[in-house]
């Protein structure tokens, strides 16, 4: 029986709903830029959102919270289904707002990430959301940072008006194949949750035509050098559809908006609030729009999830995808054990491979392909390619142009740069790659300086991968065996509530710590 209690305080909801939150991954940057107002509280920083990380790799320095964890749905793979025995609890726009600020006046965040379980349904919820973020912006002048989820199914009218009061969007993909959409998430389809990212998408294009931008969202200034990218804008090298998918909705415009249809004004907060002439004046969606995709609740291989991915990428022109290794919290025949690990190794290739989706040049079919649908998890996906195209190596440092460069494990995309601009002075040397940063553990298998290798290595493909692997083992045990999986608490994650200790009297009186 779910636990519902009208009376609790702010406190015990902050409490519920901080803890409900913890499972979807919040963006690792703010992405904008914007001065405070004379009369109105905060900023953002285009980097300001990312230098707090709880044990598990998830931002901490936002303030993320669901508006309401009494879900209608019932996901299996989620702690707020319907049909979990939870405490259930639903914050009011007005107490978001008071704990926004009050926060915010005391440095303990940044920014809001607000998302929601389905209360009563799509349009309740999603208004409820934006009531939430007007109040915000209007009634407590709060000009910081806001990512806000929008809500599959909701009123194509509310997505818009969220999308002027919002820095960043995003909407959960989760699961990336409609047979994994049937089975675990039977209230959600694939047109419900593409519909609004491409409304939103579309509204981002429109205001930065209208206001003389390029109409894609700019990328790092470095893929401008670089020819076959996955931004490129040749039709011929953008993915079609992957069969994962009944037919979507490439933009908002061609979609038809089935929709719930919007209910009454909520009886909280002042009147109709609405969205002024003024505040339209704003950027739509500022910092662009993410996803997230589960790993390892369902079957989809790596192959599918990277080919989803890049598709997002090239149609969609998302920000970012986000992986979140599954965490077993709940029994089901559908799901993994409870006491399954969670892949975290898995996860954390499958970020490397998107970036070398967005910085480097790769296309999902150089890393992976149906015959090869999984990562080697003992390597990071750049050698793994690497080991298997030895035909291209080894690469002369001086000689290489940047796209080359850019495929030779060990060396990034700043280390590129140098690379290119220093060998104008003379021949580079091992030495000098070493002063730049190269990471010689890894690139001394694959590059030669003036027609010699560092050592004498063997080309050969056991070889280098058994040496990889060596030097890379302690790091993947660290990524498999984190201390944690939860995020930060606001309370007593660090037992603030025990009495000292001696030992820590001793060191204070001292001035030892």
């Amino acid at each position: 029986m779910e636990i519902r209690n009208n009376d609790l305080s702010l406190k015990d909801k902050l409490s519920i709903l901080a803890d409900a939150a913890k499972y979807d991954v919040a963006c690792t940057s703010s992405g904008v830029d914007r001065k405070g107002q004379k009369g109105s509280l905060g900023n953002s920083i285009a980097a300001g959102i990312c230098h707090s990380f709880s044990a598990d790799g998830r931002c901490i320095s936002l303030l993320k919270i669901l508006q309401s964890n009494d879900c209608v749905y019932d996901c299996k793979y989620c702690v707020n289904r319907v049909s979990n025995d939870t405490a259930r609890a639903t914050f009011t726009p007005e107490e978001i707002c008071t704990l926004v600020t009050e926060f915010y006046r005391r440095n303990y965040i940044e920014g809001l990430f607000l998302s929601s379980g389905i209360v009563k349904n799509p349009a309740y919820t999603a208004e409820l959301m934006y009531r939430t973020i007007l109040m915000l912006r209007t009634r407590f002048r709060f000009y910081g940072y806001i990512h806000v989820k929008a809500i599959p199914n909701a009123p194509s009218e509310l997505i818009q008006e969220m999308g002027y009061l919002a820095d960043r969007m995003s909407i959960n993909l989760e699961l990336p194949t409609t047979e994994s959409l049937r089975r675990l998430a039977p209230h959600k389809s694939p047109s419900s949750i593409f519909r609004p990212i491409a409304q939103i998408q579309k509204g981002i294009e429109t205001y930065r035509v209208a206001v003389g931008k390029d109409r894609k969202m700019e990328r790092h200034r470095t893929n401008r050098y670089l020819s076959g990218t996955i931004f490129d804008a040749a039709p011929g090298r953008r993915l079609s559809q992957p069969d994962l998918f009944g037919q979507l909705p490439v933009s908002a415009s061609r979609s038809r908006q089935q929709s719930s249809p919007r209910p009454p004004a909520l009886s909280s907060g002042p009147g109709n609030l609405s969205v002024s002439p003024e505040q339209r004046q704003r950027p739509f969606v500022p910092a662009g729009q993410s996803t997230q995709m589960i790993v390892g609740a369902s079957g989809e291989t790596d192959y599918q999830l990277l080919t989803a991915s890049q598709y997002m990428y090239q149609n969609y022109d998302l920000k970012r995808v986000f992986y979140s290794a599954y965490i077993p919290v709940n029994e089901d025949p559908a799901l993994p054990s409870v006491d399954t690990a969670p892949p975290l190794l898995r996860e954390h290739r499958l970020y490397q491979a998107d970036w070398l989706l967005r910085y480097y040049g790769f296309q999902a079919s150089d890393l992976l392909s149906e015959e090869q649908p999984s990562f080697n998890v003992f390597l990071d996906p750049k050698c793994d390619w690497a080991l298997r195209h030895l035909e291209l190596f080894p690469v002369e440092i001086n000689r290489a142009d940047y796209a080359e460069l850019l495929k030779v494990p060990g060396i990034g995309v700043k280390s590129a740069t140098r690379i290119v601009k220093s060998r104008q002075n003379g021949p580079l040397t091992f030495e000098h790659l070493k002063r730049m940063g190269i990471v010689l553990k890894r690139a001394k298998y694959f590059i030669t300086c003036s027609g010699k290798m560092m050592y004498r290595i063997p080309v050969e493909e056991n070889f280098i991968t058994r040496q990889l692997i060596g030097e890379d083992r302690s790091g993947n045990w660290e990524i498999e065996h984190p201390d944690s999986y939860r995020q930060l608490s606001l309370f007593d994650d660090f037992h603030f509530q025990l009495p000292p200790q001696a030992e820590d009297l001793r060191m204070s009186a001292t001035g030892q710590l």
